[in-house]
């Protein structure tokens, strides 16, 4: 029995779980899975850049739904993909849970259950089959054997029905299901390797249908859809090979990034990769080496840009820095992470005749994207330095209630509403940020 209900808490988390998620924010990668899962999003009839996704730094392969419209991607699933193709395969299935409205539904059928995962059937599985599963199955009482198998079987109906939306979803948008199916295959290796069996009669103790019942459906509905021989889009595919080096070079420790892109390897992925684990050595000019190489193929590249004037700026050479990040936030109509990164940079000159410009360029990140913490915290410091100090005290309790700490952020947005013009936007603002932390306090205190 509690090998059973083991299985089941790896599928079923709840929400709060969340919140211990290690979330990678990038602009490059935000904005290629954006472009990614737009076309499917439109195919679903929810519109583009209705559906954000989310990337989390997790290295196993695996990919969820929470609530909203967010897909929540593991790194590890990106680095274990071999195509943008097989990526838009998961994106699809997990629009199927979307439209669905699956967690909702999953709530229904387990308690407090608000989370739908992709690959957790695979550890699952092997679980419910490692031996004493059977054995509980074999003492839990009647009701209990119904009510489990029951929620099972309500929930590897849903992940059909999302097998069968998301293949909907690849044809509608003129995507082959190509690379679906070779995800498939894949998840299908990783049940050969965990020992789980493929017999038809232990599909009863699982979350999802049998990964070969799957690909078999699948690839008959795939094979004989118009689009199966469509050619995979060759930019987002370039794209895709980039970013997942990218990803590779920052997560990867340098010694096993530098084995796996040795330099005789000269493909801008490989130089991608290396810029990446040279900076975490801090060999400095070795890695401009390699972002000079790969600006030299493209010099209008944002991202290229980005890492260059990263790399300057983490290694003190702060005044080179700005002219390739003023080129990446124009480039990416200032994009707010790179913006961010852009007024740190301007503000660490000490300079202050570089204080306007700061401010416009984190006004700019934080109207985009208020949800960033780091932006907020640059801009407070704007503030700081020009004696405003009601306004970087709302920066701060911006900063501090996306950061988790409700008790500070109440304490600097009842200071900022008080100096603060009554009735003006920032004014409004801070009454906001303090109703949201004393919720997040009450929510501590009942939790407590």
């Amino acid at each position: 029995m509690l090998a059973v209900l083991a299985a089941l808490a790896m599928t079923v988390q709840p929400v709060a779980a969340q919140g211990g998620m290690s979330i990678l924010r990038d602009a490059e990668t935000e904005q290629l899975l954006q472009d990614m899962v737009d076309p499917l999003a439109e195919a679903a009839g929810l519109g583009e850049g209705a559906v954000d996704v989310v990337l989390v730094n997790d290295n196993s392969i695996n990919a969820f739904v929470a609530g909203g419209q967010r897909i929540f991607v593991h790194s590890g699933l990106i680095n274990a993909a071999d195509s943008a193709n097989e990526v838009q395969g998961v994106l699809a299935h997990e629009m199927g849970h979307i439209t669905g409205g699956h967690v909702n539904r999953y709530s229904e059928g387990a308690g407090n259950a608000a989370k739908i995962s992709l690959l957790s059937m695979v550890l699952a599985a092997a679980a419910a089959l490692a031996g004493s599963g059977d054995a509980a199955m074999g003492v839990m009482a009647a009701g209990q054997q119904a009510a489990m198998g029951s929620f099972l079987s309500f929930s590897r109906v849903q992940e059909a029905s999302a097998d069968a939306a998301g293949a909907q979803f690849l044809s509608d948008a003129g995507i082959s299901g190509r690379g679906s199916l070779a995800f498939f295959e894949k998840l299908q290796n990783l049940e050969f390797r965990h020992g789980v069996s493929q017999a038809d009669d232990r599909e009863y103790s699982r979350t999802h249908p049998l990964t070969g019942n799957r690909l078999a459906r699948l690839r008959e509905g795939y094979e004989a859809d118009p689009a199966w021989n469509a050619p995979g889009d060759p930019e987002i595919e370039e794209r895709f090979q980039r970013v997942k080096a990218k990803l590779y070079g920052f997560l990867a420790p340098p010694e096993r990034t530098l084995t796996f892109f040795p330099e005789s390897m000269t493909s801008d992925p490989a130089r991608y990769a290396r810029a990446y684990a040279y900076h975490k050595e801090a060999r400095v000019e070795q890695s401009l080496d390699e972002v000079n190489a790969l600006l030299e193929h493209d010099p209008d590249n944002p991202y290229f840009l980005e890492l260059k004037g990263q790399v300057l700026l983490e290694s003190g050479r702060v005044d080179e820095a700005l002219d390739p990040l003023r080129g990446a936030t124009r480039l990416t109509n200032a994009n707010p992470l790179i913006a961010s990164m852009l007024g740190h940079a301007l503000l660490a000159t000490e300079d202050r005749s570089h204080l306007d410009e700061a401010e416009t360029v984190l006004r700019a990140a934080v109207g985009r994207d208020r949800e960033n913490p780091f932006a907020w915290y640059q801009l407070g410091m704007v503030y700081g330095m020009r004696g405003d100090i009601p306004r970087a005290r709302l920066a701060s309790a911006e900063q501090q209630i996306m950061s988790g700490n409700p008790q500070a952020a109440l304490v600097s947005a009842q200071s900022a509403e008080a100096a603060l013009p009554s009735g003006s936007a920032d004014w409004i603002r801070a009454q906001d940020v303090a109703m949201q932390a004393r919720a997040q306090l009450d929510e501590q205190r009942s939790r407590d």
